[in-house]
């Protein structure tokens, strides 16, 4: 068994080997808790559960960490004029920045529960790493790798020439591409703040250097290495983060720890396009869980629209493409439950073969998610396997080994997940079927048609079909 993935520092595809045998360790950039998280944020989100549910099948024990930033986090990539987003949104709400963060970190657990993704063996929060912070910044200072300029820490980049190897900028390019406007304290516009003063800021800590706060860039690093240790295997995030936050993270971790590289490999998700654009406030199109909740949609028909298209290209998200959504896990669901009326006996049971149709679909399904967690390969894997199901009349024994399949892939993609009403006629209903079977088979036709009524009234339809009844809610 091979898995491959593109690594962002490299640009190709690598045969991942874990740092440690049988094991993998994996931090994720998580939500900044100011607002409800998007269905943005949530793409890259899901590529992390994509990532760790994957390798769990294949054997690995995983370590998974994903931040919570309720601190630092400015509202520009450039930390001289940006603010915070915990503040702004504390002033506008009229509560205090943690009152903020909490508020809007239960929510966005609430979403990863909706949409089916595994929690995190640690959910870290950056106001609870501050020491850790310091010690670092402290080391890094001690190293010579940082200055001190009226309070504020500033990490060196000229003391660091590897800078930019991630996001494939030199640091001639970066010179350039310094704004005019910067911080005077800074010995280069390039350097980044790890420690900032500011009186007006409302959330602030004692340190070494007097009163103030964390960078944003800092606090990542600080959780990974406090939860992980000095290397990891995978990290993962938006493409928007590749420069300046993971940049920034590569630098002060190996200049902490002396050890490279800090991340094995790096993963980062493409953007999420709405109608074909940018989301954004001012366009009115920026779309939440609860948005789509509203609409109609479950947790597993939203998780799969944000997953359908492999991490590496954009997805356009539509309304149509969820309705389409609806309709393939519709059909998958379908297949499933024929299947299991079969395995349970409430069906007619063939004698086809199915051992082929079953290892084919597996190879395919999920050899494709060796190769870089391929979505489309692993999609097309599936419904080939509910078409080649659907044709079959598999005996009892056959029925419950694609079932297998289907609940393998389920562990692993999240879908098609239950749907409503799908937890299938308690034992008295599917009784009364059997009754009414019989009846319909003797035409006693008044008896079957009391025995519909009574089903009927316990809450669920009967509805005959060529392969035997089928429930429903109703």
């Amino acid at each position: 068994m091979t898995i491959r993935f593109y690594n962002t520092m490299t640009r190709t595809k690598e045969e991942f080997t874990p740092l440690e045998p049988g094991r993998a360790t994996m931090y994720h950039c998580g939500p900044t808790v100011y607002m409800q998280a998007s269905i943005g944020n949530f793409r890259a989100f899901l590529l992390g559960d994509l990532l760790r549910r994957h390798l769990e099948y294949r054997g690995y024990e995983v370590k998974q960490v994903m931040n919570i930033t309720d601190v630092g986090h400015m509202t520009d990539d450039d930390e001289d004029r940006g603010r915070d987003k915990m503040e702004e949104s504390a002033k506008a709400e009229r509560l205090d920045p943690l009152q903020i963060a909490r508020k809007y970190e239960e929510l966005f657990f609430k979403d990863v529960d909706t949409l089916g993704i595994r929690r995190a063996h640690v959910y870290p929060r950056a106001t609870e790493h501050i020491e850790d912070m310091q010690e670092m910044i402290s080391v890094l200072l001690e190293k010579g790798l940082a200055y001190e300029a009226e309070g504020n820490v500033f990490f060196d980049i000229s003391k660091f020439p590897s800078y930019g190897k991630l996001s494939g900028k030199n640091l001639d390019e970066l010179v350039e591409g310094a704004r005019v406007e910067v911080n005077p304290l800074k010995r280069d516009p390039r350097d980044f703040a790890l420690w900032k003063v500011d009186p007006h800021h409302l959330m602030q800590w004692d340190s070494p250097w007097g009163k103030g706060f964390p960078g944003w860039h800092i606090e990542c690093s600080a959780m990974s290495i406090r939860h992980l240790g000095p290397r990891i295997d995978f990290h993962t995030g938006g493409e928007d983060n590749i420069f300046p936050h993971h940049e920034c993270e590569i630098a002060q971790s190996e200049g902490y720890t002396g050890r490279s590289p800090f991340v094995r490999v790096w993963l980062h998700v493409r953007h999420l396009l709405v109608d074909g654009g940018k989301m954004s406030k001012s366009l009115g199109n920026v779309y939440t869980v609860p948005d789509l909740l509203e609409r109609g949609y479950t947790g597993p028909e939203i998780r799969w629209a944000l997953m359908r298209v492999h991490y590496r290209q954009n997805l356009n998200f539509t309304m149509k493409g969820m309705e389409d959504v609806r309709s393939a896990l519709g059909r998958v669901r379908e297949c499933r439950s024929r299947l299991e009326d079969i395995a349970a006996g409430r069906a007619p049971a063939g004698a086809d073969p199915v051992e082929e149709m079953c290892a084919k679909a597996g190879e395919e399904i999920f050899g494709s998610l060796d190769d870089d967690l391929d979505i489309a390969g692993a999609q097309a894997g599936l419904f080939a396997l509910v078409s080649a199901a659907n044709k079959a009349a598999p005996a009892r024994e056959g029925a419950e080994a694609v079932l297998h399949v289907f609940r393998e892939v389920e562990d692993v993609l999240g879908i098609p997940g239950p749907a409503p009403g799908a937890e299938g006629p308690p034992p008295e209903v599917v009784e009364l079927a059997k009754k009414r079977a019989e009846a319909r088979k003797a035409r006693n036709y008044a008896e079957a048609d009391r025995l519909r009524e009574e089903i009927r009234s316990l809450g669920w339809k009967v509805i005959d079909t060529p392969r035997g009844p089928k429930f429903s809610r109703g």
